[in-house]
């Protein structure tokens, strides 16, 4: 396999020799597998510090030694370092341990450190790790911590050019930091002997080369039925299959991780073929992903169980099982690490979007704590994102999290119903974008959230409204409309919005064909929920108090009629007509102590008295 150089590696080695000052940032608490043979064999898995000593070491630079506000100077990698540069400062070794101060009145290692790069006798190299540790802060910086930085600063316009064994070399002054703006701004900016270079992620050609390189090697190899990690890996092929798959499960990983990863699945004794496994043990901590226990039986099923809760929904209920199918059909493909669903509810309000979410969280996970909803009302603000992803260090806020990571890293498994996902703000939007492309989410704590096992839903009114003459919103959509014609204009409007009004049809493009539309309440389906809500309250009377509760036909078609009036509000009228003519009329006269407990009652009629709505009760026993 060809070698693959990651590209901070490869700036190293180009602006080593033409800047005085390298500043590394991003991922510098990981490890790295070393590319080349060197100091150390190539594949090596190395410490920052390490890999930087061993670099600088195959570019010939005689005095290499790290510095910190803790320890001072020093080099544990290997011996003869810290003695040559102690020479050159002309002081004692327990000098750079003891009394090399950063700061205060008798800040000693910045001037080491100048004199370091000043002298012209061997090519040195200074590494300062935990520089965001230097300072309390890089906009408020004290005298003291200005001279220090000034001294430095003063030291890589004079870093002298060095001629030793390797040829000529720059003195150089290389700061670890987490982020570039750790340090005060304008030591760097405009800062012509400065660059800063990113350490990422590793890639996924990094990830290939440490899986398919020696520390892998035995983990993978063909011995691996006496160590009884798996039931096969007979050819050369199977075992490409299985490394190339392990590489796709891992985008995202740190070499840390990866190695942790490799600990983990001999620990656990998980087979290599089940590489989905130990994934979902070291993100989610449990070894069966609640996917591969879904009763598949009741999903096909599934319809009958949604129009429990469901009416009247039939085309929207089957779109969305088939979206459900299919995730569950293409288990953990390690090409796509996206979330397992994504679905886009619209129509009338009151049809039974919610309700199909919850439905849907309780037939996947068997609970429906499994649901979450946030409202995107609620997210308008520019600064919305915090609040839903959580507040950056120092922010207010910032220990609590954010609602929807808090939520996912509670249960990775669940549905996430974003309502009215048109009201939030664009900033929001920007975040779908990489939670619908990438499955994952840093929070505001640096967290990696992972949204690659949730079903995710969007609601929107869009189409449902338009703005009129006078300013005011019409309804658009009729319940005279045909299903097919509603859909048409539905999707026509969702489409326009996404791509005309806001101007983000990459947002579009990732919901794809799974835009359910909702139909209006027609007045069968009227009459299915209105009977729902009726049993429904006859169960309740009937377990907390013993009420056996009957409505004769004529007391039904009042009931219905009231909900005739209502049918625009879709399920909600219904069940405000049976709140306000039902219940609370019925809770009325059980106050007044003309129902008794344990009592079978019919209802026989209703009748409006005083603007209120009395029923007629006859108690049988």
């Amino acid at each position: 396999m060809e070698t693959y150089i990651p590209k901070w590696h490869s700036e190293l080695t180009i602006f080593s020799s033409v800047k005085s000052v390298l500043i590394l940032e991003g991922n510098v608490l990981d490890s790295y597998q070393y590319p080349v043979e060197g100091s150390v064999p190539k594949g090596s898995i190395l410490r920052l510090n390490e890999y930087l000593h061993h670099f600088f070491k195959d570019m010939a630079y005689q005095n290499i030694v790290f510095y910190n506000t803790l320890d001072g100077f020093s080099n544990s990698v290997e011996d003869g370092h810290i003695e040559r540069f102690c020479r050159l400062c002309g002081i004692s070794v327990w000098q750079t341990t003891v009394n090399a101060d950063f700061k205060g009145a008798d800040a000693t290692a910045p001037q080491y450190i100048k004199t370091v790069l000043e002298q012209n006798l061997e090519p040195s190299v200074v590494v300062m790790d935990f520089a965001s540790r230097s300072i309390v802060s890089p906009d408020m910086l004290d005298q003291r911590e200005v001279d220090s930085f000034t001294r430095i600063l003063q030291a890589s316009l004079g870093a002298k050019d060095v001629r030793g064994e390797g040829g000529i070399r720059k003195n150089l002054f290389v700061m670890i930091v987490n982020k570039l703006n750790d340090l005060p701004a304008w030591f760097f900016l405009n800062n012509p002997n400065g660059k800063c270079i990113t350490l990422g992620y590793p890639t996924k050609e990094e990830r290939e080369a440490l899986v398919k390189g020696e520390n892998f090697r035995s983990f993978f190899s063909p011995d691996c039925y006496q160590r009884g990690m798996a039931d096969f890996c007979e050819s050369p092929e199977e075992l490409a299959r299985i490394q190339d798959r392990f590489v796709g499960l891992t985008e995202g990983f740190t070499f840390t991780e990866l190695n942790s990863l490799r600990r983990l699945c001999k620990n656990e004794r998980i087979e290599m073929h089940a590489m989905t496994d130990v994934v979902d043990l070291y993100r989610y901590g449990i070894k069966e992903n609640p996917w591969k226990k879904v009763d598949r039986e009741k999903i096909r099923d599934g319809i009958r169980y949604f129009e429990r809760r469901v009416k009247g929904q039939l085309p929207a209920l089957t779109k969305t099982l088939r979206v459900i199918k299919r995730a569950i059909a293409s288990g953990s493909d390690s090409a796509n690490k996206r979330p397992k669903g994504v679905l886009f509810f619209a129509g009338p309000t009151g049809t039974g979007k919610t309700e199909t979410a919850k439905t849907l969280a309780e037939l996947l996970f068997g609970d429906e704590s499994a649901f979450f909803r946030f409202d995107m009302s609620e997210y308008k603000q520019s600064h919305s994102d915090q609040k839903l992803l959580g507040a950056p260090p120092g922010y207010v806020g910032y220990e609590a999290g954010g609602q929807l990571t808090n939520a996912v890293r509670k249960k990775p498994f669940s549905v996430l119903l974003f309502d009215e996902i048109e009201k939030a703000h664009s900033s929001i939007l920007d975040k779908f974008l990489q939670i619908l492309d990438d499955g994952r989410m840093t929070d505001g704590q640096g967290n990696t959230v992972y949204f690659s096992e949730c079903v995710i839903i969007f609601t929107s009114n869009l189409g449902v409204y338009a703005e009129g003459e006078n300013g005011k919103l019409r309804c658009v959509i009729d319940p005279k409309m045909s299903y097919d014609e509603l859909s048409k204009t539905l999707k026509g409007a969702i489409e326009d919005y996404f791509k005309l009004t806001l101007g983000r049809p990459e947002l579009l493009n990732r919901i794809g064909d799974n835009i359910v539309i909702y139909d209006f309440m027609r007045e069968d389906t009227a009459h299915e929920i209105l009977k729902a809500q009726i049993s429904r309250y006859q169960k309740e009377l009937h377990t907390t108090r013993r009420i056996t509760l009957t409505l004769s036909e004529e007391a039904y078609q009042y009931l219905f009629e009231r909900v005739r009036e209502h049918l625009d509000e879709n399920g909600r009228g219904v069940r405000n007509v049976v709140h306000s003519h039902l219940e609370e009329s019925f809770e009325c006269r059980y106050f007044e102590g003309d129902i008794p407990e344990g009592s079978e009652v019919l209802i026989t009629a209703f009748h409006n008295e005083g603007g209120y709505t009395v029923p007629d009760i006859t108690v049988v026993n």
